[in-house]
This record gives structure tokens, sequence and C-alpha cells, in this order.
């Protein structure tokens, strides 16, 4: 084993769990409710509404006693919040120890609510892990599709309805003779492949791991599964993660990467 690249691979869990921990990291948020008229939104001050011009984000109505602060100015009336697809999106503060975001959906827009001292936060202890292993490094083959193609990821939350994501392109993986070929969808400039095998729901989290990568230039793309992180779900139930398609189900195990969130006692979350 290289001690570089276990100390790299040391060096990226470490900040994983910090990031995990922060004040909008996946172990803060404690309400993702979607806005569709004008309502209250669980653990956030004033009402919620969509926004009338069917622009980006939701319109928030709240008096200065409620202290509700967006983009840097306390709200006493209407204030609009940007949404995350807004290249400008808002920022939105309750209190010292608690934050806004707004997301966009098929459902419209949502406003999540983080708080830096929630219940997850409190009780996590570390995401358990694989040492690393140099077998779970893959160079596999990558044919681009032109235009792109789309396939259909289910959701946790979504009771089986598939949502159209743009796969640029097919991973060819070869494993002890047999090939495999792997949709992975654009997140970013990376790719996201979103996949389970034969540890899930034995060693790691049943619902799956993402691992991000990106093609090379002499046309193959590098899987390290040492890299293999946890879905956000894993450490909040208040995200909705994608599932793996059936393609990227494996049927061997993938022994390196992230395994499971912990608490002080046990697993955080208990499948």
């Amino acid at each position: 084993m290289s001690a570089e690249a276990a100390e790299r691979l040391a060096t990226f869990r470490s900040r994983r769990e910090e990031a995990a921990r922060s004040p909008q990291g996946f172990l803060s948020l404690v309400n993702t409710q979607w806005v569709t008229e004008p309502s209250s939104v669980w653990a956030a001050k004033g009402t919620w509404a969509p926004r009338s011009d069917g622009g980006s984000g939701l319109v928030v109505t709240a008096t200065a006693e409620d202290g509700v602060i967006v983009d840097g100015a306390l709200v006493d009336g209407e204030a609009v919040a940007r949404g995350k697809d807004d290249e400008n999106p808002s920022s939105i503060v309750f209190s010292e120890t608690s934050t806004g975001t707004v997301i966009s959906g098929s459902e419209g827009y949502a406003l999540r609510v983080f708080y830096q001292h929630s219940e997850d936060n409190q009780n996590f202890s570390h995401v358990d892990g694989y040492p690393y292993n140099a077998e779970m490094v893959f160079v596999a083959g990558w044919e681009e599709i032109p235009g792109g193609s789309l396939v259909g990821f289910e959701h946790l939350k979504d009771d089986g309805e598939a949502r159209d994501e743009v796969v640029p392109g097919t991973i060819v993986l070869e494993h002890a003779g047999e090939t495999y070929r792997l949709s992975a969808f654009k997140a970013g400039k990376a790719l996201q492949l979103v996949f389970a095998d034969a540890t899930s729901g034995i060693d790691t989290y049943s619902v799956g791991r993402f691992l991000f990568c990106a093609p090379n230039p002499d046309g193959t793309i590098t899987l390290d599964f040492n890299y293999a992180v946890l879905p956000p779900c894993a450490f909040s139930y208040q995200y909705n993660c994608p599932l793996p398609p059936a393609n990227n189900r494996l049927p061997f195990a993938i022994e390196a990467g992230e395994k499971q969130v912990m608490a002080i006692n046990g697993l955080l979350h208990p499948e």
C-alpha cells in the first residue's frame, strides 16, 4: 500500500467529515419543504410562497421581529430568496445557528432549513470506511454518446417515479471476465456514478454509494473506488437521493470507500 495514497485518502475523509458538520453540511439539514402555496415552513420564520412572476426562488413575508435576513438585509415586509438554480442564489439567515437555501425540482421550489445544533450533528461520531485498497482502482473504457442520452434514475422518496438525467457516455468496466456497462450522469464538471455492490446493505449503506469521476484524455476513465462516498441521505433523512439503476448494481464486492455514518453508539440512522 502506498503511504502517500493512504495519506491522501485520510485527508479527503477528514475534509468530508468537516464539511458534513458545517453550518450547511449534510448533518445540519433539518427540513426540506416544497412550497406550492403561501405557507409556513417548519423550523423557519415567516411565510413562504412561490414567486408570482415565475422567477427563480420563493417570496418570504416577515416582520423585523422575525429576524429573517435575505442577502444581508433584514426582511420587514416581502423579499425574494433566489434559488440554487439562479446564477446568484440568495443567502438566508434565521439566527446565529440556523440558515436556509432554496432549491428547485420537479415540484417547483423548496426551502431547506439548516440548524447547526441538529440532533444528527450532536449524535454524529464519524464516517466508517475501508482502508485504502489498491485493487479497487480500475481503468475502464469510456464510450461517449454524441449529444448524451436520458436515463431514468429513481429517487429514494419518489415512490418509484424516475427522473431523467443526462448521461454523456457509457463506462465499460471489465472485471473477472465480465463486462459491465455503467451509466453516470453529469454533476457539474464531473460525472456522478450512483452504484450498489455486494457490500450494499451488509457492510455499506443499503441505498448505494456515489463515485465522482471524469474521462481521461486517452479515452479511458479511472474508477478509484477508494473515493466512493455515502449519499447525503445517509447523513439526514431530509435528502432525497438517486438510486442505482439496474446496470449500476454490481454483483461483486467493492471493498473500498465510505461504509456507514456512525453515531456515538452504533449507526446514525439504523436501516
